[in-house]
């Protein structure tokens, strides 16, 4: 048996494979140098730089299987930007396991300082050393890369040499999905797994006492598998008291880690905070964090540059900082619109109906959030159908940005009919009034229109709607006595 100092990076990478059992004690320990590069041979590759080094501090092996687990979403997260749907994704990652591996070991070596003193990366950290790397790797294979991830180490089959002296390892993976399905459910089972004693590990009695129940520990990581082998000194409870202190009711917090689970991976003094405090200067209310990260804790997981991309593109609008912070601060979820596939082609779509983007932003940015095909093109084609004009349903949408939020057959369509066979309004009306789809039909419309019409007197739409129900009274109470004084005048 040869030495770790006798033999190179690839045999060491064909010995983790042949002995699968202890692939992970091999990752724990051995730190890989150099840049990944493939070679005409019959091993497939090798690493350019051979040098190993030993590490005489092992990582944890719960540690590895989180870093798995965030390796696996980051190299999702990278194959759905390059266009592949999430389920072709999905078998993709099933289906690259040594990969995935790859892509832990390489967070080992560039990070070999940290390991050696035993402190975590965060998901970012993971994030951010991950991705530049995955996008060399795309330049270099372009839409072979897949193929990498599932033959690796072997090169893709394009890659490979026309004659080999030997056929090269098959991947040593599970049928599509089964190995998925088997990591997910160790890690579920982790949350009831019991010690010794009976008891439940500390980080479950933890997320108990905080007000979660085991079926909700077990539904986050059926959703984000690293959950259950998150330290919880290191990393759960610094967040969660981080959280209280801020203002959230200890209540809030289950919905927080339900929504999102992977902020508990975040370091608070390296992300976390300088996050805040980069959205603090664009304009977001500090005194309001509780409320934002109750309604979207997504917002402190994002990196750097998609929170200023996302800004940027808000300025662009024409909106004024203090806009933008107001926003931010009512919709943080405008944070996880794709500028480029969503924000963008959204303004231009509106743009086309002569809309005030800016203004149509700062009113209801929850509209941005809507497919233009599925959501915003059938309400306009709706209203150009009743006889209105381009021009008019800009007008409409530019008064009430909320109009194309509600949805056609539940809510436009029953009160349009309303309005047409009962209503003795003529359509203009709702252009200058476009708030009426925003009123309940059953609660509000019908009583107050049958009222009108009982008293006999006429109001505008407006205000048979929009004023409180003492003014209304007040307003249909003088419209009937100056009704009954000019009935008397013209007995006479």
């Amino acid at each position: 048996m040869q030495t770790f100092s006798q033999i190179g990076p690839s045999e060491i990478f064909f010995i983790a494979r042949r002995d699968n059992p202890c692939t992970s004690i091999c990752r724990a320990q051995l730190w890989f140098t150099g840049r990944l590069h493939f070679r005409q041979d019959s091993f497939g590759f090798r690493l350019k730089n051979r040098v190993v080094e030993y590490s005489a501090r092992p990582v944890p092996p719960n540690l590895i299987a989180a870093e798995k687990e965030e390796a696996k979403a980051v190299l999702t997260l990278f194959f759905k930007k390059q266009g592949l749907s999430n389920s072709v994704s999905v078998r993709i990652i099933n289906k690259s396991d040594l990969f995935i591996d790859h892509l832990v070991s390489r967070l080992h070596s560039v990070h070999k300082s940290r390991y050696l003193v035993g402190r975590e990366l965060t998901t970012l950290e993971i994030r951010d050393s991950l991705i530049p790397y995955l996008e060399q790797l795309h330049e270099q294979h372009g839409h072979l890369l897949s193929d990498l991830v599932v033959s690796f180490p072997d090169p893709p089959p394009e890659d490979r040499p026309a004659s080999s002296s030997s056929p090269p390892l098959a991947p040593l993976t599970a049928p599509p999905g089964l190995a998925a399905d088997t990591k997910k459910l160790r890690a579920v089972s982790r949350v009831s797994e019991l010690d010794t004693e009976g008891s439940l590990r500390p980080q479950t009695l933890y997320l108990l006492d905080l007000g979660l129940n085991l079926e909700q520990i077990k539904t986050i990581t059926r959703k984000f598998a690293a959950f259950p082998y998150y330290s919880l000194e290191g990393k759960i409870k610094p967040v969660v008291e981080f959280l209280l202190d801020l203002g959230i009711p200890k209540s809030d917090i289950p919905t927080i880690l339900c929504k999102r689970p992977q902020i508990c991976g975040i370091s608070l003094t390296d992300n976390l905070k300088p996050t805040m405090a980069f959205l603090e200067t664009l304009g977001i209310d500090k005194n309001q964090w509780a409320k934002i990260i109750y309604r979207f804790p997504a917002i402190l997981t994002y990196s750097r540059q998609k929170l200023i991309s996302t800004v940027e593109f808000l300025t662009q609008t024409g909106l004024t900082e203090e806009q933008i912070g107001k926003i931010l601060t009512r919709c943080p979820n405008i944070m996880s619109y794709s500028v480029e596939d969503k924000l963008r082609p959204t303004m231009e779509y509106f743009e086309s109906l002569n809309v005030d983007v800016a203004v149509l932003l700062h009113r209801c940015p929850q509209t941005f959030g809507l497919s233009i095909e599925t959501n915003l093109k059938p309400v306009t084609e709706f209203f150009l159908e009743k006889g209105y004009g381009l021009d008019e349903i800009g007008v409409m949408i530019s008064r009430y940005g909320a109009l194309y939020t509600f949805s056609l057959k539940e809510n436009l369509m029953p009160k349009w009919d309303y309005f047409q066979t009962t209503m003795d309004y003529p359509n203009s009306e709702l252009v200058k009034f476009p708030q009426f789809f925003g009123y309940s039909l059953q609660e509000r419309i019908k009583p107050r229109y049958e009222l009108v019409k009982r008293s006999g007197v006429r109001l505008l739409l407006n205000q048979v709607l929009s004023l409180s129900g003492v003014e209304f009274e007040k307003v249909v109470k003088k419209k009937m006595m100056k009704k009954l004084v000019s009935d008397h005048h013209q007995q006479k």
